[in-house]
């Protein structure tokens, strides 16, 4: 195992421009620490998904809720405040805005080539780092010359190019942990060496979400079963103390082989001192967690273990201050705090304030990359006749759904012709991927009428996934449709003013089918959970569901024109588990669908109603979106929509009659 030996912890980058902190502005960690006691403060981002600069790139405007450059005025602080520092990220860097595609799809990686996201995190000193499922969204190649570029390590322990009799035997994609050899003043002064063991997790997933790239190239493990190898060595190799950088979201307690969100029974492993999470696009300790087994969300401990999540596209530092204590030759953990710093607050009256500014050499560093990501969404590749917006794209067919749906559909088509599957009918599934949630009451689709450039494409469908096709049958279809239909809460007739969304429920799982109509009746309770469980199998709230006027049957066969992650399981929706794909397609749906506008030259977009809710009188239901929703209300077809004031956090309130 290669150790890597750096400069102290105390170290400063060009970020710190003082050279100490008087007592005063000290921690109290650094103040309380005495002789042989050293205070260690731990800092995580995670999620940046390539976000260096506070830039919107689909809408083209700057914003001051993202961007690492944002976040690195915190970190700044923190090396100027504390003694002992150690910064690392989380992973799913490479992918997730226009950046990140024009540099895979126009710009390129060749050896010796450098990323921009890998540029900014060397520009502010980043200690260690673990990757995500993104980093494999445009392949091996890719990501290898991508992470070449680092400064400083990249650790995964659970992915494989080959499989040995136990974890600690594999031949792992990435080196599993690194032991960072480290110096380390006490409360009195004294310097002690410190070695800190890195660990790095990602959810085994990817084996589905990216088959294309990595069937036949690596293989994963379970989280937890290979952390239980890992850590018993990593001790045997000298770490004093082990930090597990856990690519996964904090979920159930109870271990599950092969859990997506692994990091609550991770921090159960004995010889883990502290973790830092990530996926969820969430941030711990919080509130959110606050009824989740062996989880204080008050004192952001897991198992007791201080653990952390930085939100996402650098909207928070996560920050876990450590009061190591010497205890003969070993470091000890004797107490922790958590916390975790953001960027921006958003004000009642729904302005955004940022609370720190762009770090000036963090931009300078990217600022090309920047400039030529600018030039790249720009470009116009067609017309529309009409706006694209999502704002009631949870509530009725909506326009913004329907031409990605039209695009796969016809590029499916095109496909098939002249193969054994020509005869089938096709139909297309897709969801609205900006819809608000967790993204906030700006995070719509939103395209005026008029010119189409990619940035727009890239509004509308955000992810670099590529085409699908799977062959399904009638009652997969209408499971399928079960599925989506948990987006919404049981309504009981009759009511006033329920809320109608399910908000553990993830926009991107709301799979609206184009090619059959259907109604979703809301009196019937959900049968399917938000991640998929089959709950309730007796539940119908697929009502009249017909294709060509006529009722389904669940002998029909189709094709459903999708995604690579749907397709592949993503989601876990009936006919959808990998098995059933009968065609995947070399083009991104993005491609698609910005071949189909340069073939229309002026695209009309319109729903057309193709589901609804049933009829359920004198009901009335509330949902949350957008402000500028208000601008489109009187056009959503099939729906009686009406605003009914504000709602929370910035986001405004809309009345539905059933």
């Amino acid at each position: 195992m290669r150790r890597y030996t750096g400069q102290a912890m105390s170290r400063r980058s060009f970020l710190a421009t003082t050279t100490g902190a008087s007592l005063a502005a000290l921690h109290p960690f650094s103040v309380n620490a005495s002789a042989g006691q050293a205070h260690l403060r731990l800092m995580e981002t995670t999620d940046l998904h390539v976000h260096v600069f506070p830039y919107d790139y689909y809408a083209d405007r700057p914003i001051d809720t993202v961007g690492l450059a944002r976040t690195a005025a915190h970190i700044a602080d923190i090396r100027a405040e504390a003694t002992n520092t150690l910064l690392v990220d989380n992973g799913d860097f490479l992918q997730g805005n226009p950046m990140g595609d024009y540099i895979a799809y126009e710009r390129g990686m060749k050896d010796g080539d450098a990323h921009p996201i890998i540029t900014a995190m060397n520009a502010i000193g980043f200690d260690a780092s673990t990757v995500g499922n993104h980093e494999f969204n445009y392949g091996l190649d890719f990501l290898m010359k991508s992470l070449a570029g680092a400064d400083f390590p990249i650790v995964s322990a659970n992915i494989a190019k080959e499989l040995g009799s136990d974890p600690t035997k594999d031949t792992t994609l990435l080196k599993p942990y690194v032991i960072l050899d480290r110096m380390v003043t006490d409360g009195s002064g004294t310097a002690h060496p410190l070695r800190v063991g890195l660990i790095g997790f990602v959810p085994p997933q990817i084996m589905n979400w990216d088959r294309k790239h990595l069937e036949g190239n690596v293989i994963t493990r379970d989280i937890v079963e290979t952390a239980r190898a890992y850590v018993p060595q990593m001790k045997e190799d000298g770490a004093d103390i082990i930090i597990a950088l856990s690519h996964s979201g904090i979920g159930s307690a109870k271990e599950t082989d092969g859990m997506e969100n692994a990091s609550v029974p991770l921090a159960a492993i004995d010889g883990i001192d502290a973790l830092v999470t990530g996926h969820s696009h969430l941030v711990f300790p919080s509130p959110t967690y606050a009824d989740y087994a062996a989880v204080d969300a008050d004192k952001g401990l897991i198992h007791g273990k201080p653990a952390t999540m930085g939100g996402f596209w650098g909207s928070h530092l996560g920050v876990i201050d450590l009061m190591l204590e010497k205890d003969g030759s070993d470091w000890r953990v004797v107490t922790s705090a958590v916390e975790t710093r953001p960027i921006s607050k958003r004000n009642e009256d729904r302005s955004i304030t940022p609370l720190v500014e762009s770090v000036g050499a963090v931009l300078e560093a990217t600022q090309k990359d920047h400039d030529d990501t600018l030039a790249y969404v720009r470009r116009a590749v067609g017309k529309t006749a009409a706006p694209l917006h999502s704002y009631f794209s949870l509530v009725a067919d909506d326009p913004s759904v329907q031409i990605v749906s039209i695009a796969q559909k016809w590029y499916v088509a095109e496909m098939l012709a002249g193969t054994e599957y020509a005869s089938l009918p096709i139909l297309s599934a897709a969801a609205p991927f900006k819809a608000g949630g967790r993204g906030g009451p700006e995070y719509f689709t939103d395209v005026p009428a008029g010119d189409v450039a990619i940035k727009n494409v890239a509004d509308l469908y955000l992810y670099p996934n590529t085409v699908r096709a799977v062959k399904v049958t009638g009652k997969e279809v209408r499971d399928w449709l079960e599925r989506s239909a948990g987006m919404f809460n049981q309504v009981v007739p009759g009511s006033k003013d329920g809320l109608l969304l399910n908000t553990s429920f993830p926009s991107y799982n709301f799979d609206v089918i184009d090619g059959v109509s259907y109604e979703i009746d809301l009196s019937e309770p959900s049968k399917f959970a938000p991640k998929g469980e089959l709950t309730n199998p007796d539940a119908n709230r697929i009502k009249n569901l017909t294709f060509e006027g006529k009722p389904v049957t669940d002998g029909m066969e189709f094709v459903i024109a999708t995604n690579n992650y749907r397709a592949s399981g993503g989601g876990d929706f009936p006919g959808a588990d990998g098995s059933t794909i009968i065609f995947e397609a070399p083009d991104t749906n993005r491609d698609v669908i910005v071949r189909y506008i340069v073939e229309q030259g002026t695209i009309q977009p319109s729903a057309d109603a193709n589901w609804k809710f049933a009829p359920m009188p004198d009901t009335e239901v509330l949902f949350e979106t957008g402000p500028k929703a208000a601008d489109y209300v009187d056009d959503v077809k099939g729906a009686d929509i009406a605003p009914a004031g504000d709602g929370k956090d910035g986001f405004a309130l809309f009345r539905l009659k059933l």
